[in-house]
């Protein structure tokens, strides 16, 4: 039996560990909610911060930092002295710069803490043309993109797969036997022509140039192959977003991907096309909408060459009958730190003819890890949710217009609920 000493030191040590173990829990608590809070307050501070040259303009980030401008791009030493220039981000900063240098700024919190460091870019004040009207799409690919490999069977009844571990999802096969490949055809005819002879390959793997080699095997039908699937181009339809005083345009406001292996397409050349939307399927929560286009390749039909596709979209050079649809007022260009929460517009065309329909900015990421979604919106308007049900696949490359000022492009539908979506900068689609 425990005395009456021993069980009272007994629940003492019970408090004890108790109270360590809670001690414990609140530090974790604390430092995982302060770890939480600076996680957000970094992504409050855009690591890049663009302003216009030669104009005054008010920036309001409301953080508790200070910003020391420390250098100036474009010179071998800093001609501004060590805390000669300071910026208090907690309260409104109007900033007027230079259109021939950018610079470099340090923040710290509360003024002594180092936090982040800030690239603020000087660029021209633009005015762009919103359009809002379809397009179609067809880009082909510089070399040939591996979609996968596989297995086939042979004369013999057993399978190969002679390209296994020689290329993967994602190459892209330039050369073969030193000569370049020019579409999917000649690739698939002169691995035929090998007659079973070894033959090296020149393909792309990320940024490394390589060469493999891979012997041919027959298939069933007794014709010779290396069992890759290939892919050498790409259609679709999406929203042209804008054309600028000299006749070049962005669209889509994201870049175009294999369906297969999510790859970003290189480019070799691209055309944009005329298209009709013959049909709309309309979106609901889980289940994306789409808008269904005819495309016509002939000549007649043709707007333009695209020249870039990246993760800002797609860009390239007008001809005159693209030029002709851009039939809206030219805007002024507004930059991220400029974007409000609340009341915007959309400019599309679902029903025949380009129109504005009214969407909410509900978030305004201006550090965003994924650059095509620093901007979230709701679409509030109950004619196009009547016609759409939201936001919806060929809706992409959408203008957003704010105040007046294009300030991005619709690019992604959120797939629970079809009324909510992303949007890109458009300061990022000009940045390409």
């Amino acid at each position: 039996m425990l005395t009456l000493l021993e069980k009272w030191k007994r629940s003492r040590r019970r408090r004890r560990i108790y109270r360590g173990a809670l001690c414990g829990l609140l530090i974790c608590a604390s430092f995982a909610l302060g770890g939480i809070g600076y996680y957000n307050l970094y992504n409050q501070v855009p690591s890049v911060l663009r302003i216009k040259a030669d104009m005054e303009q008010t920036i309001d980030l409301g953080v508790p930092l200070t910003g020391e401008m420390v250098a100036v791009s474009g010179q071998d030493e800093s001609n501004i002295p060590e805390g000669a220039v300071n910026i208090d981000l907690s309260r409104q900063v109007t900033m007027k710069m230079s259109s021939d240098q950018s610079y470099q700024m340090n923040v710290k919190l509360f003024g002594f803490l180092p936090f982040k460091q800030v690239g603020i870019q000087v660029i021209r004040e633009q005015e762009l043309t919103p359009v809002g009207v379809p397009i179609g799409i067809y880009v082909k690919a510089e070399g040939l993109l591996v979609v996968g490999v596989g297995d086939f069977q042979g004369p013999d009844g057993l399978s190969y797969c002679p390209a296994k571990y020689v290329v993967k999802s994602g190459d892209y096969i330039l050369e073969l036997d030193g000569v370049p490949v020019e579409d999917k055809k000649d690739f698939v005819r002169r691995v035929e022509d090998s007659q079973g002879r070894e033959v090296t390959l020149r393909i792309r793997r990320g940024d490394d140039i390589m060469e493999v080699k891979a012997q041919p095997a027959q298939n069933s039908e007794q014709k010779y192959k290396l069992g890759i699937w290939i892919r050498d181009n790409a259609q679709g339809v999406g929203t042209l977003t804008y054309i600028d005083a000299e006749g070049n345009f962005g669209a889509l406001g994201h870049g175009i991907n294999d369906v297969d292996t999510s790859t970003l397409m290189n480019l070799d050349d691209g055309t944009l096309y005329e298209t009709e939307i013959i049909a709309i399927r309309k979106g609901r929560n889980g289940e994306p909408g789409e808008m269904t286009g005819m495309i016509v390749y002939s000549s007649d039909r043709i707007l333009g060459d695209i020249y870039y596709n990246g993760k800002e979209g797609i860009f390239g050079h007008c001809n005159e009958k693209a030029l002709a649809m851009g039939t809206e007022q030219a805007l002024p260009i507004g930059l991220k730190q400029e974007i409000e929460k609340g009341p915007a517009k959309i400019l599309c065309t679902v029903d025949g003819v380009p129109k504005y329909y009214n969407v909410e900015i509900t978030a305004v990421h201006l550090d965003h890890d994924n650059v095509n979604r620093g901007i979230e919106l709701r679409v509030t308007d109950p004619e196009l949710l009547a016609l759409t049900g939201g936001i919806i696949q060929g809706m992409s490359g959408a203008p957003i217009i704010q105040n007046n000022h294009l300030i991005g492009a619709v690019t992604h539908v959120l797939v629970q609920d079809a009324s909510r979506g992303y949007g890109i900068f458009i300061e990022n689609m000009l940045e390409h």
